[in-house]
């Protein structure tokens, strides 16, 4: 199983489990993941929910080897995978808590921001990498990055695709609690005892009064991200991308 769902003590976890690919998101793991979230979000047993991952990364972005020649059709429908996926994740009415180490690029770092809290493993690292293979952000990146640290730094990490280090992360403010690697399963476990005894109907108030203070919403933003990207996914600085990351050598990109 490439995404696990367990339930137990009022915890809901997902733990993807793909870790010779880094836990690299197929199109697969987006619809079932979404799935997932919305079960937890309706089940009442459920208090707390944790995002986790099994090896050493938590998620090396989308699976780049799923990806080909898209159309304006196929490319919407992959987004639309995606964005169903991160709303999912975000409307949990829930203390949502995302659990890290290693890598935390592209998507991945997205879904770690719709979650309320990031615990982090001295070990990871953060990154938006779709300027490698000639795209735009996807899954929200923009929007959350922009909420946290501003739009001038937002951007910065974006265009540059520039790795953060946890302690960088932590000092933007893009991390909840950094922890050496061999605590954070512990550390993780002590939040969620923290929560999981707490005001559980006020929790899921509070969560929407959060999601209230900021316009556009999560929603109306992914729409604009879907028409962007979908532009993108049809290039042919996207193909070059493609080409360049599977033949392991730097991209030749035209702006076309």
């Amino acid at each position: 199983m490439t995404v696990e769902l367990s339930r137990q003590d009022g915890v809901g976890r997902v733990r993807l489990n793909r870790p010779e690919r880094l836990n690299a998101l197929s199109e697969d793991m987006k619809e079932r993941m979404a799935e997932m979230f919305g079960q937890l979000n309706r089940d009442p047993a459920i208090k707390v929910v944790v995002l986790s991952a099994v090896g050493k990364s938590f998620c090396a972005s989308g699976d780049v080897s799923t990806m080909g020649r898209f159309t304006p059709v196929s490319g919407r429908e992959r987004l639309k995978r995606a964005h169903r996926m991160i709303i999912e994740l975000a409307n949990i009415e829930k203390p949502v808590i995302a659990s890290v180490r290693g890598a935390v690029a592209g998507i991945g770092w997205s879904m770690a921001l719709a979650c309320d809290m990031i615990v982090a493993s001295d070990t990871a690292t953060f990154s938006q990498v779709f300027r490698n293979v000639g795209l735009s952000p996807d899954g929200g990146a923009v929007y959350f990055l922009s909420k946290v640290i501003g739009e001038l730094r937002a951007k910065e990490l974006v265009y540059r695709a520039r790795k953060l280090g946890a302690e960088e992360a932590l000092g933007l403010g893009l991390i909840t609690r950094l922890v050496n690697d061999a605590e954070l399963e512990s550390e993780t476990e002590k939040l969620v005892g923290e929560l999981i005894n707490g005001p559980h109907f006020s929790f899921g108030t509070t969560k929407k009064m959060f999601k209230l203070m900021h316009v556009p919403s999560l929603e109306t933003f992914l729409d604009a991200e879907a028409w962007a990207q979908g532009i993108n996914l049809v290039t042919k600085d996207h193909s070059e991308g493609i080409e360049a990351f599977q033949s392991k050598r730097r991209p030749r990109f035209t702006g076309e």
